[in-house]
């Protein structure tokens, strides 16, 4: 009994300094913590640019201004049809001019920190131009990159979308015609399907 009583506090003296032990040690960050502050980055400015393209989907009316003057469709009325596809990862802009057949369809993406578009052009060309937005968000400007296909027509060369509100907006288009003489083509749009913004994926 006398060496129990000496041993029994030495066993209770060695939970002590162990649970002491155990409360000073550093606590391990738990995964979800861990998995969160790695994964909240901040979007792109490509990102951004594209989400806020992608409210103009729906459709779209308004007459077309040449400058310098084209007789043979200034002041036609024009029809935009704008679609979220690809799971949200496409952007399709279609467009259609009374008293003319064509129906040229322009692709917008991203490709990695890029905003791009491929216009497949009734002159049977495809020229790509990347898209930069202005510090106030209010226009998205996109500059030529390259062309695939014949430039023997000439081909579409830069574009512009001005952001007025939900249901009107503006898309200046230019054309570059062969020895570089420039065409702008100006649309003053309307939605028709006032209210809606991006359409299903």
């Amino acid at each position: 009994m006398k060496s129990l009583r000496f041993v029994l506090p030495v066993i209770l003296m060695s939970f002590t300094t162990l649970a002491l032990a155990q409360s000073d040690a550093p606590k391990p960050v738990a995964h979800s913590d861990a998995h969160n502050s790695s994964d909240q980055t901040a979007p792109s400015d490509a990102q951004k640019s594209f989400e806020k393209l992608k409210t103009l989907a729906g459709s779209w009316v308004g007459q077309l201004t040449t400058f310098p003057k084209e007789p043979s469709v200034d002041g036609n009325f024009a029809q935009f049809s704008l679609r979220v596809t690809s799971m949200g990862n496409a952007l399709v802009h279609e467009l259609s001019v009374s008293g003319r057949p064509d129906h040229p369809v322009t692709m917008f993406y991203l490709d990695g920190d890029r905003l791009l578009l491929t216009h497949y052009c009734d002159a049977g060309n495809r020229p790509r131009m990347a898209g930069k937005v202005s510090p106030d968000g209010k226009t998205l400007e996109f500059d030529f990159l390259d062309l695939a296909g014949s430039n023997h027509y000439g081909h579409m060369h830069h574009a512009v979308f001005t952001f007025i509100d939900a249901n009107h907006h503006i898309e200046d288009w230019t054309w570059m015609a062969p020895g570089d003489k420039p065409t702008r083509v100006h649309f003053d749009l309307q939605r028709t399907n006032a209210g809606s913004g991006v359409s299903g994926n």
